[in-house]
């Protein structure tokens, strides 16, 4: 399901407008039918909507600003697929929060595979200890078909995300700006590895700065996609421990790892867990806790054969060199939300690989074992 895509432009349109979040533009499509009709619309119509005066004006005096045909045309340029809370692609657990974005941005790809998702985040002056932990839990759940979420921040973020990628997993970058600004700027090579494996998200258009009140609005949609939150280090006053609140806030669990009762760098993790957060040794804690580990040994022990007609078929369109999906839909005849969803599910078996981009190739060094059985 999905709205109409010519309507998307007044979605992007409305995301510049800072008054206009989830509640408001419910009304809007409640009472128009539609955005466009709403984008259009005069202020004692947007009154009669159920918006206050103020806010009526302040969509009037911000559309003359906005160039839709030229955003749309930047969003092709850039390479970033918008998603409204109507469509398939939109992460379901994310509309689970009260206050989930309308409007998502996107680089790379969102999988079926990515509700299985933690948020790791800690402090951005990360000791010898908190890169050493991050980096072996982490490992180690991207071997177990974990999908690792952080804010691409310095220290615990940046560590997590390199550990995910290192391991052959998937990360998943949530931007507290427009994609189009890469913050830090010391992570321009890391945001490029994401987006071929994994995803770069944001509710901020194309073009907006990073502001420090962005960032607590960031983590409330980390936690938001999220099975549950890691937190690895993080000082008394970090803002790892938001991150945790949020989490807590929205029914989802909160883990951390405990450290010296002597390291400021530990302060928050410790206090959390004093609290009630899971204590976590390894990454087997996380599992237990998140009840995935019944799932991560299933993966482990899955025999990596074919499981349907299905599968056969679409393992004879792959190659060692990556195949774009809508070529692998062409080839095959099947519709795109057949193959997409069976190539997930391909993917977490070992049968074939992501290689971004929606792009697949046969997985493993036995490719040709797997031709012979199908054929």
């Amino acid at each position: 399901m999905g709205i109409q895509r010519k309507d998307i432009q007044y979605w992007v349109g409305f995301s510049f407008i800072p008054s206009i979040g989830r509640v408001r533009l419910n009304r809007l499509e409640t009472h128009f039918g539609n955005l466009a009709d709403a984008w259009q619309a005069e202020p004692t119509e947007l009154v009669r909507a159920g918006l206050d005066s103020k806010v009526a004006r302040s969509i009037v005096s911000w559309r003359p600003r906005i160039d839709l045909d030229v955003e749309m045309k930047k969003l092709e340029k850039n390479g970033v697929q918008v998603l409204t809370w109507h469509d398939d692609g939109y992460p379901p657990r994310l509309k689970e929060i009260y206050d989930y974005p309308p409007i998502l941005y996107v680089k790379g790809s969102l999988l079926p595979e990515d509700e299985w998702c933690l948020a790791v985040v800690g402090t951005r002056r990360a000791t010898a200890y908190g890169r050493q932990v991050t980096e072996e839990i982490v490992s180690d759940l991207a071997r177990s078909r974990i999908t690792t979420a952080s804010g691409l921040a310095r220290g615990i973020d940046s560590v997590a995300h390199h550990a995910a990628l290192d391991a052959g997993g998937r990360s998943i970058a949530v931007f507290a700006c427009g994609l189009d600004t890469i913050y830090p700027s010391e992570n321009t090579t890391l945001v490029r590895r994401i987006e071929q494996h994994g995803a770069l998200i944001s509710e901020y258009p194309l073009g907006t700065r990073p502001r420090p009140e962005y960032f607590p609005r960031r983590n409330r949609i980390l936690s938001g996609i999220s099975l549950g939150v890691l937190v690895v280090e993080a000082g008394a006053t970090s803002g790892a421990l938001i991150t945790a609140n949020l989490a807590l806030e929205q029914n989802r669990e909160v883990l951390a790892v405990p450290g010296s009762i002597l390291s400021p760098a530990s302060q928050g993790t410790n206090r959390l867990i004093q609290e009630g957060a899971k204590l976590v040794r390894d990454y087997r804690d996380i599992l237990e806790e998140l009840n995935l580990g019944a799932v991560a040994q299933q993966i482990e022990m899955k025999e990596i054969l074919p499981a349907s007609d299905t599968e056969s078929l679409l393992l004879k369109q792959l190659t060692t060199e990556p195949v774009h999906i809508d070529e692998v839909c062409r080839s095959s005849g099947l519709p795109v939300s057949t193959v997409s969803s069976t190539l997930a599910m391909m993917e977490l078996k070992g049968l074939v690989k992501s290689t971004g981009n929606m792009q697949y190739v046969l997985a493993r060094e036995a490719r040709q074992e797997y031709r012979v059985k199908v054929d």
